[in-house]
C-alpha cells in the first residue's frame, strides 16, 4: 500500500520529488493565468487582495523548477476553513506551513504518492503585505544578467541537492537576500 503524501517524511518526499530544472517554458504564463482564474472563481474575488505569479517560472529565459509559484494575498477577514475547502474543490492539497507568515499555509497541486502528475503549483497564502518575493521577481525581470547569474547558481546546486529540497533552498538564500536587498533599495513599496 502506498503511503499518503502527508504521512511521508521529508526524505521520502524528496526522493519522490527531486529537484528538476527545466529551460523556461512559455506556456507557464498561460498555466498561471488559468490557475489564477480558477482560484478567483473558487474562493471569490471578495477574499482576494491580489494574486501574483512569482519565482523562476515567472522570468522569461530563466531555468526553473517547473513549479508555478503563486502568491495569493487574502483579506484579513477571509474564512480560512472555507478557503481550504474551496481550494480543495479545484484540486489543491492543503499544506500547513508553521514557518511561513500568517496565515501559515500553502496549497499544492501536481503531487501524488506516485510522483509528479501534471503541472506542479505552489500557492503561497498570505495576508496583504510588502513581500520580498515580488521585489526579487521584478529585479530579475529588470536585470537579465542577474537572472542569468541566478540560473547558473541553481544549475550548480541541482546535483548536490537533487534529493534535499531544504538544502537546495538554503544554498540559494544568500543570493536571494542580497538581490532582494538591492531591489528594495532601488524600488518602491510593492
Amino acid at each position: 500500500m502506498t503511503k499518503k503524501l502527508e504521512d511521508m517524511t521529508n526524505e521520502e518526499r524528496w526522493q519522490l520529488f527531486p529537484i528538476i530544472l527545466s529551460e523556461h517554458q512559455p506556456e507557464w504564463l498561460e498555466k498561471y493565468r488559468n490557475a489564477k482564474t480558477a482560484i478567483e472563481k473558487a474562493i471569490g474575488a471578495q477574499n482576494i487582495v491580489r494574486l501574483n505569479h512569482f519565482g523562476s517560472t515567472a522570468i522569461p529565459g530563466l531555468i526553473a523548477k517547473p513549479t508555478i509559484d503563486i502568491l495569493l494575498e487574502i483579506k484579513d477577514d477571509t474564512d480560512i476553513e472555507k478557503l481550504k475547502s474551496d481550494m480543495r474543490s479545484i484540486g489543491f492539497i492543503y499544506s500547513a506551513r508553521p514557518e511561513n507568515p500568517a496565515p501559515r499555509m500553502m496549497f499544492l497541486k501536481g503531487y501524488t504518492p506516485q510522483g509528479f502528475r501534471g503541472q506542479a503549483f505552489h500557492v503561497h497564502v498570505r495576508y496583504q503585505g510588502d513581500w520580498d518575493e515580488l521585489y526579487f521577481k521584478d529585479y530579475l525581470l529588470k536585470y537579465p544578467e542577474i537572472a542569468d547569474e541566478y540560473g547558473k547558481l541553481k544549475l550548480s546546486l541541482q546535483k548536490k541537492y537533487e534529493h534535499d529540497r531544504n538544502g537546495y533552498t538554503e544554498a540559494k538564500t544568500e543570493f536571494i537576500k542580497r538581490v532582494t536587498g538591492q531591489a528594495r533599495a532601488e524600488g518602491k513599496k510593492r
